[in-house]
């Protein structure tokens, strides 16, 4: 091997060990551990978002039945539940069990579902309606966070523990009375209108 070739191929070597090093000078090249370390500590400085305030007055709900031209049932009603809230409202016939459910999510301060029954129309007779916050593990986050991730900041009368054992729900039921047909199982009935 000539001279001039092996010092071409030190040349190339030293080139090579250069680039590879990042040609620093002496100068320290970050690794990826500190720049983990610095985005740890960027986000440890990076303010907390405000806490949500919780549920703090007893659950309200009420609504009202309204009876179509085709004789299906529309319920809507109001509530002081937070925006984005399930609901699930069950209508079913008292003589026979007969069940219609529907889900729907709270708006601002409002909520409507429907329309329930077959394309026949209800029968005459009594109904029972009741609209039920769902747990708090079905609830949008923004939800859970106001009442609580077992439904712990719900209160008020209306507040009764999940059959699932999932914590805490709100529950309203109310019976009404389509057409004329007497009731015995119920003395207080309201009479569902026809929508006009």
């Amino acid at each position: 091997m000539t001279a001039w070739y092996r010092r071409m191929v030190i040349l190339l070597l030293t080139t090579l060990v250069t680039a590879c090093s990042g040609g620093d000078n002496g100068e320290s090249r970050p690794s990826e551990s500190d720049d983990a370390s610095q985005v740890t500590s960027h986000s440890e400085t990076t303010p907390a978002s405000p806490a949500v305030e919780p549920m703090q007055s007893p659950v309200e709900i009420d609504f009202t039945a309204l009876l179509l031209e085709d004789r299906r049932l529309m319920v809507e009603g109001v509530s002081n539940l937070p925006a984005g809230a399930q609901l699930e409202i069950i209508v079913e016939r008292e003589r026979s069990g007969v069940r219609w459910r529907s889900r729907t999510d709270m708006g601002e301060r409002r909520f409507s579902a429907g329309p329930f029954g077959p394309g026949s129309g209800l029968a005459d007779g009594g109904y029972q309606i009741s609209v039920q916050l769902t747990e708090s593990v079905v609830q949008p986050k923004a939800v859970r966070e106001r009442i609580g991730e077992q439904g712990e900041h719900l209160s008020g009368a209306l507040v009764t523990t999940s059959p699932h054992g999932l914590g805490k729900i709100a529950r309203y039921t109310r019976h009404f009375m389509v057409g004329d047909e007497p009731t015995r199982s119920h003395d207080q009935v309201e009479l569902v209108e026809m929508e006009e």
